[in-house]
């Protein structure tokens, strides 16, 4: 794990700061940034996330499909996480928190956007992140890579209906065209540009290829580290006067959002060891689980919502905790490697 993915959580607060600052003093510049739309899309948050997107995109290795029946167990209890508890887990946790236990301190009209942005978090799976936990965990390379290269593969086809039905079950309105282009914009076309981008690559198939994939992926991770920094202080910038007011909010976000991810990783990890998984597939099982991709659903919460959207601050916050979260899951992990043959 590198410098920056370990300090993860400290360059987002940094940027938070910056953001909040410049946001307080600076709010025509801010203002400016939220005017430069088409179609529902802010361009200048648009060219961030795929900045964050892309690199990872190229990393998905689609050949690796060939292999999915060679873990059948793990790959679909990731998949029944993924798909068939965790969105409904993160809507319910929603519901419960702020409809019920935060109800007098939130708007419902602040609520149901936070809502939203938990959904958005929920329904998208995992990230490139997951390679770094499973090799913290001393998991199978190969079934990792085979799983979030399923899980992409089913996001084009799943993310909008999923999140269609929560966000609808939740009394929250979602125009169909601007989620669908969504997925167009940060799912579709990202992956088939790293699809395209790795085969020109990797022409030759060997190890020479792998190499140029590498050192391509290096260059463009300082680019991707500032769209990720550059989003959140944009996010925050905007909703400058909103934090300065309210702080409180921030945790009253972070925690459903901690309670969702410790519980996906103990609801997984205890399936792995009744279905007799060894650590090296339980453990990145349980990551993929737990892990979210926070990039798309920054980026879909400000297309339905809007930059100054409560929905775009949640799933920021989601940034957030998400890294000092999954590495206490990766001691745990590793401190009960003992209880799986």
């Amino acid at each position: 794990m590198g410098l920056f993915e370990r300090y993860l959580s400290i360059w987002v607060a940094l940027s938070i700061a910056a953001g909040v600052i410049l946001g307080s003093f600076l709010p025509e510049l801010f203002a400016g940034v939220a005017a430069l739309e088409y179609a529902h899309v802010n361009v200048v948050v648009a060219v961030l996330i795929w900045l964050m997107i892309y690199p990872m995109m190229i990393q998905i290795d689609f050949s690796s499909l060939k292999d999915v029946g060679r873990k059948p167990k793990g790959i679909l209890l990731t998949l029944a996480i993924n798909w068939l508890i965790k969105p409904f887990t993160m809507a319910a946790l929603g519901w419960l928190f702020f409809k019920g236990f935060f109800a007098d301190w939130v708007d419902p009209q602040t609520a149901n956007e936070y809502i939203a942005g938990m959904i958005l978090l929920g329904v998208a799976p995992c990230t490139a992140m997951v390679f770094v936990w499973s090799q913290l965990t001393k998991g199978d390379a190969n079934y990792t890579l085979v799983q979030v290269s399923v899980n992409d593969i089913i996001m084009i086809f799943a993310f909008a209906p999923i999140s269609a039905l929560l966000l609808g079950m939740s009394d929250i309105q979602v125009p169909w065209e601007t989620l669908l282009i969504s997925v167009l914009l940060y799912v579709l076309l990202p992956l088939i540009a790293g699809a395209l981008t790795r085969s020109w690559l990797n022409k030759a198939g060997d190890s020479e290829g792998d190499s140029n994939i590498h050192r391509f992926v290096a260059t463009l991770k300082p680019w991707s580290i500032i769209g990720l920094l550059a989003t959140v202080g944009l996010l925050f910038g905007f909703q400058a006067q909103t934090i300065l007011d309210q702080p409180q909010m921030i945790l009253l976000i972070a925690i459903p959002l901690l309670i969702q991810t410790y519980g996906i990783f103990a609801i997984t990890y205890y399936a792995a060891k009744r279905l007799s998984l060894p650590h090296n597939v339980a453990a990145p099982a349980s990551m993929i689980g737990s892990s979210n991709f926070f990039e798309l659903a920054v980026a879909v919460a400000i297309s339905l919502f809007g930059l100054h959207s409560g929905a775009a601050l949640a799933t920021v916050v989601g940034v957030l905790v998400e890294v000092p979260v999954m590495l206490s899951l990766v001691y745990f992990a590793n401190r009960t490697r003992h209880w799986f043959v």
